[in-house]
């Protein structure tokens, strides 16, 4: 079993180590027998989206953002056709907001963004590093994270995760956060969000499993402490919330 990877400008677009939500995955898919092909794709390099079953780009400081959209939006189309035939996509950090309709700078002005979607965001002079526990409908866990943005996204009308009880959402402190549709998945977590999110990470693998048509194992693979460390930082934050806060 194969598959691969497509990572988009990995020397620019890691923040907070989001590399890791590739390496944490890599190793999940050997132990399920495996073979992931990862390609990264340089700073102003066309990529291939042809092939590629997992589509990933990581966060990045509000000028790489930009570079990366500039060198991606020529091949819109593309990665619109990817996804139609099934790929699946995840992008972290403010590599959410390059899948909207347009991403309005702090200057006011606006850049056009990949399409993927219909929702704006506009870059605000707040900025809101913030941990984050958050409650999905795709998994039951509560997930946690870390976001460090300085925008709002509206026009989401399906978003990964329904509520906050941590964090800023979208648009306002603790509402509706991310963007989820079909094979795409977009949130503000970095940190890396499937290193901290053992239920994040299966539910990836169970997508990858499903649209290459392999049969699904009876078990994931659980890699040594991954779901203390969750556990832990988990009760540590809900410890923030406060009582009655649990998600």
């Amino acid at each position: 079993m194969e598959l691969n990877i497509l990572h988009l400008y990995p020397e620019m677009m890691s923040l907070y180590g989001e590399y890791a939500n590739l390496k944490v995955l890599v190793r999940h898919l050997e132990k399920l027998g495996v073979t992931a092909n990862i390609q990264g794709v340089l700073c102003g390099d066309a990529p291939d989206f042809a092939g590629a079953d997992l589509i990933y780009m990581g966060a990045g400081t509000e000028r790489s953002q930009k570079a990366a959209l500039s060198w991606l939006l020529p091949h819109k189309e593309a990665l619109k056709a990817a996804v139609e035939r099934g790929a699946l996509v995840l992008f972290t950090g403010n590599a959410m907001e390059t899948l909207g309709a347009s991403v309005t700078d702090a200057r006011g002005k606006v850049w056009e963004g990949l399409g993927l979607a219909d929702f704006t965001t506009v870059e605000t002079d707040r900025r809101s590093p913030e941990d984050v526990v958050a409650k999905s409908a795709l998994w039951e866990e509560p997930a946690v994270g870390f976001m460090n943005k300085c925008s709002t996204t509206s026009g989401i009308q399906t978003p990964l995760f329904e509520k906050l009880s941590l964090g800023f959402g979208n648009e306002v402190e603790r509402g509706p956060e991310g963007y989820v549709e079909g094979g795409v998945f977009a949130t503000h977590l970095t940190g890396p969000v499937l290193v901290k999110n053992p239920a994040f990470l299966d539910l990836m693998l169970q997508r990858l499993f499903a649209q290459k048509g392999w049969e699904r194992p009876e078990k994931w693979p659980i890699l040594p402490h991954e779901r203390e460390a969750y556990a832990v930082t988990l009760r540590e934050l809900q410890g923030r919330i406060g009582r009655g806060g649990n998600v």
